[in-house]
């Protein structure tokens, strides 16, 4: 089975429409871990009204609200995590129908998949947020007119979709295209390395960190893109004041090829 790790802070409306995508999959062999990282009430209680008639399990991790500490809550998690592969979403971001069937094909033994996203524009993001429900045949139908006039910032990944291969495997670590909201790796695998570096607080680059020791313990990068595309909603800069520190940890680490 396959463990969605689901990352949220104090955006129900979003989580709504992520978890309505999550809920529509072609293939439905996995479970839902959300991991909170200190939302109110009015999160639990999206979460208790949609998990009641889920077609799958969803469980609801939950940590103080302390700042940001991400690589807190998504390690305890991995911990929790029953299906032994595990997918990294955020709240943040839809999926499209075929994103576990996708997953699932690129997963492979000693490999990791970092996959990539679709950026909508503030304006079809409100939009989306005023839909009732999650309806991805609506979104697709004018496709093409929201890349024509910037709502997406990608149209072909939305409709080319290319299998597998070891033309998508990376010869080295690069820091190019590690988006923490979209990737996967074996439990086991995140396990070894002591999962996320929790010393790492605030927004940013907490992702290429483990992506880095990742492969630094042998595992190897694959892309996702042209098969997992998520789509992500428009929302305000993160506090980013923490952000140059946790890249010069990380390319510390690189320089020094240490764990």
């Amino acid at each position: 089975m396959m463990s969605i790790l689901l990352a949220t802070y104090n955006w129900p409306q979003a989580l709504k429409l992520c978890l309505e995508s999550l809920g529509t999959q072609t293939d439905q062999d996995f479970e839902i871990i959300i991991a909170d990282d200190g939302s109110s009430k009015e999160t639990q209680q999206l979460i208790d009204n949609i998990k009641a008639n889920f077609p799958v399990a969803i469980r609801h991790l939950w940590q103080e609200d302390q700042g940001f500490r991400k690589t807190r809550i998504l390690n305890q998690a991995i911990a929790a995590a029953r299906g032994n592969y595990l997918v990294f979403l955020d709240g943040d971001c839809i999926v499209q129908p075929d994103f576990v069937a996708r997953h699932r094909e690129l997963a492979q033994a000693g490999h990791l998949v970092t996959g990539s996203r679709v950026l909508l524009n503030q304006a079809l993001t409100s939009k989306l947020l005023s839909w009732v429900h999650w309806d991805f045949k609506r979104f697709t139908a004018a496709l093409l007119s929201q890349r024509l006039s910037g709502g997406i910032n990608k149209y072909w990944p939305l409709k080319i979709k290319l299998g597998n291969g070891s033309w998508r495997n990376y010869q080295k670590f690069v820091w190019r295209r590690i988006k923490g909201c979209n990737m996967a790796c074996w439990k086991a695998d995140a396990l070894a390395i002591g999962g996320f570096d929790e010393t790492m607080t605030g927004w940013g680059h907490e992702d290429a960190d483990f992506v880095f020791r990742l492969q630094h313990n042998k595992i190897i990068r694959k892309s996702g893109s042209w098969a997992t595309e998520v789509l992500h909603l428009f929302h305000r800069i993160h506090d980013q004041s923490n952000a140059a520190e946790n890249a010069r940890r990380v390319r510390q680490k690189i320089l020094a090829k240490v764990l």
